[in-house]
């Protein structure tokens, strides 16, 4: 088996956790774990795995490495990177035509997305040694959901004619069916010939790749084209593939289910019950906490005074509340969300309005990840930012240089390389650095433990844009 992770989306509807550079794949649940680290845990114990093919961002590929790397320090990934979204379609086409030339059509690919939740994972590994038997003799294999309440956040797949949703079975196809209303998904679930749509697929490569010539011949070409022109890496065993940004922008944005599923006729689906959730919204969420005698669900440390089914999350610093009900609570450092339960769909508004007025607050937690490292704003004003800086062991940051700032770099923990001009620095604890606008400039990390420095920088403009890079050990420009 081969496992595809297919890691997109913002999850703007758990703002102010999940942002654009730190969307909702990467969010941590309560045992430590994100759920993309999840996501690629529970691939591996379902099934006897060949090879794991990450398909996300180029922008968060430092990212996702580091969550891999916390789990399989070792093992090498596979990758391919988009410059922007093409939703799923065009991501699932990209990795088969990657797993047939390096495995053959025969090869089986499990596609599971990156921030979904399963909590029976034995059920989950029974469905899809189920699912794969399917998909080796030719089918297009989808897992449903057994429905336990008339959702209306989710789409639905209609089994065949004259036929129950039963575990342990595979089923044929009879329509993918859009989002309900509350009547309608009241019905569906009444009738027992419905599921929810999981997004989780089982193909043998060479029937997918089949099906796509058959029902989205453009997109497959289109895919196929942008494969040809992309920049590829084969380091230690683990491949990356950079897909080129002209091209993949001529390929047609479209999920699977529109592009293929609903027209094949060798879709089969499976019925599980695997406490599943795609963790769509806060109360989502919610539903993960147990609930105090109030029906409080609190994640973090929170007082509580007269305040009945709420949601609380804060994970640095205490919240309490007083006479209040029915509201959703998300603290982080630099973004307070306060919502009514029932409006919690609409979290995403806010993100588009922040996103229409410019700044960061969409995009950015006030701690920042880079390939390097990280970066964490701590105070800025009129002319002046303060940062902490945190280098990886045996990291460096690119060669470079500011037109419009000065930066005073103090070592607080470990040895930094510098670069100052003309000048090669050893800097260890308590020793600093001035760096005028207009030096190049690097720092690097020659230990074997992280290094923790403060950055002071002033100037007329202190924007992240103003950087010209000369050197650059990841690939940016």
């Amino acid at each position: 088996m081969h496992i595809v992770i297919i890691a997109g989306g913002a999850g703007s509807r758990l703002w102010p956790v999940s942002r654009e550079a730190h969307p909702k794949p990467f969010i941590r649940m309560a045992d430590g774990y994100s759920l993309l680290q999840k996501t690629y845990l529970r691939g591996q114990s379902a099934a006897e795995v060949e090879s794991v093919t990450t398909v996300t961002n180029r922008e968060l590929f430092f990212r996702t490495e580091d969550d891999y790397h916390e789990l399989v320090p070792d093992q090498p990934l596979h990758y391919v990177l988009e410059p922007f979204g093409r939703n799923t379609a065009p991501a699932i086409a990209a990795a088969a035509l990657e797993l047939e030339q390096r495995y053959g059509e025969d090869a089986l690919m499990l596609v599971l997305p990156a921030d979904h939740l399963i909590q029976n994972e034995d059920a989950f590994t029974q469905a899809v040694s189920i699912a794969s038997e399917a998909a080796s003799e030719g089918q297009l294999v989808t897992f449903g959901i057994r429905p336990t309440q008339p959702e209306t956040g989710f789409g639905y797949i209609e089994v065949g004619a004259g036929s129950n949703v039963t575990n342990g079975q595979v089923m044929s196809v009879k329509q993918f069916v859009e989002k309900p209303d509350r009547e309608l998904a009241e019905q569906y679930l009444a009738g027992g010939h419905h599921l929810w749509n999981a997004g989780m697929f089982c193909f043998r490569v060479g029937s997918l790749l089949e099906e796509l010539a058959l029902h989205a011949s453009e997109l497959l070409g289109s895919v196929k084209r942008t494969l040809e022109a992309a920049q590829i890496s084969e380091i230690d065993g683990q491949s990356i593939t950079r897909l080129c940004a002209k091209t993949f922008g001529a390929v047609v944005d479209d999920s699977i289910d529109y592009a293929l599923m609903e027209k094949s006729s060798r879709v089969a689906v499976v019925p599980c019950e695997l406490g599943w959730s795609d963790i769509g919204s806060w109360l989502a969420m919610a539903e993960l906490t147990e609930s105090d005698e109030d029906g409080n669900q609190v994640d973090g440390e929170a007082e509580l005074e007269s305040t009945r089914n709420c949601y609380i999350r804060s994970n640095d610093r205490m919240v309490a509340t007083v006479g209040v009900q029915d509201l959703v609570i998300v603290d982080t450092p630099d973004a307070l969300l306060v919502a009514h339960k029932g409006q919690s769909q609409d979290v995403k508004k806010i993100v588009q309005r922040l996103k229409a007025k410019g700044g960061e607050l969409h995009q950015h937690h006030v701690t920042v990840h880079r390939p390097w490292g990280t970066y964490t704003v701590l105070e800025e004003g009129v002319r002046f930012k303060m940062k902490r800086i945190e280098v990886k062991p045996q990291a460096s940051l690119s060669l470079q240089m500011h037109h419009h700032r000065s930066e005073h770099w103090i070592v607080v923990s470990g040895t930094a390389k510098v670069v100052n001009g003309e000048n090669d620095i050893l800097l260890r604890t308590n020793e600093s650095t001035y760096i005028p606008a207009g030096h190049q400039h690097r720092l690097e990390n020659p230990g074997v433990i992280p290094l923790v420095m403060i950055e002071v920088q002033s100037g007329e403009y202190l924007g992240e844009d103003d950087i010209v890079r000369f050197e650059d050990s990841y690939g940016r420009c």
